[in-house]
């Protein structure tokens, strides 16, 4: 019988410890890789080939909402589950408009995470108890209305933007320009009516693209 293969993604090693030794206590499924941030995720999914990702919503370089956008663009079959901290409606909303199969709160996973991967593994979305409320009402209510407006690449920005990464530096992780990244901040302002870049880092943090 083929193995399932997945991938951890948070920037707690110990958490990704954790996880791995519960999935690893499964005879059938393999944890075929490790990352430190949504990125770093991205990339491994891209050569790896996993079948499910587990993933931290807030993680450095890309956090794990955006990171399922891309996931799901570079590798349409794998299955996304976030293993969050926040019992939070609007990010439960988040991550299914996003594309994500399942929603599991770290103090649920001990006893949860089998059956989460199990699910995913099955084509069936899983969302713990605590957080099935939320995840069946679709509402926009923590997120800015600018934020929405946003495009996937201006999010990534605006994200490396509060971590203090200089416009080079964003350019090299982007592998764009300085003067494409100048103009999505430009854009970026624009949309949400910001213009200093301590009033961006506060909105990142308020939407929980960065922690603070």
């Amino acid at each position: 019988m083929k193995k399932l293969r997945i991938i951890i993604a948070d920037d707690h090693a110990m958490i990704r410890q954790g996880v791995r030794s519960v999935l690893e206590s499964e005879r059938d499924w393999v944890v075929c890789g490790e990352a430190d941030n949504g990125r770093a995720a991205v990339e491994m999914a891209r050569s790896l080939k996993p079948d499910i990702a587990i993933l931290d919503i807030t993680m450095p370089d890309l956090n794990g909402v955006d990171a399922i956008r891309l996931l799901k663009a570079n590798t349409p079959k794998i299955k996304v589950l976030i293993l969050t901290m926040h019992d939070s409606d609007a990010l439960a909303d988040e991550v299914a408009k996003a594309g994500g199969d399942g929603y599991l709160l770290k103090s649920d996973a001990s006893e949860m995470l089998p059956e989460a991967i199990k699910s995913l593994a099955a084509g069936e979305p899983f969302v713990s108890s605590q957080s099935l409320s939320k995840a069946r009402k679709i509402r926009k209510r923590s997120q800015g209305p600018e934020l929405m407006q946003l495009t996937p690449r201006e999010r990534e920005i605006l994200q490396l933007l509060a971590e203090g990464k200089s416009n080079k530096q964003m350019a090299e992780v982007l592998k764009i320009s300085p003067s494409t990244v100048e103009t999505h901040r430009k854009k970026i302002s624009g949309k949400l009516h910001l213009h200093s870049t301590a009033d961006l880092v506060r909105y990142a943090i308020r939407n929980r693209l960065i922690q603070a």
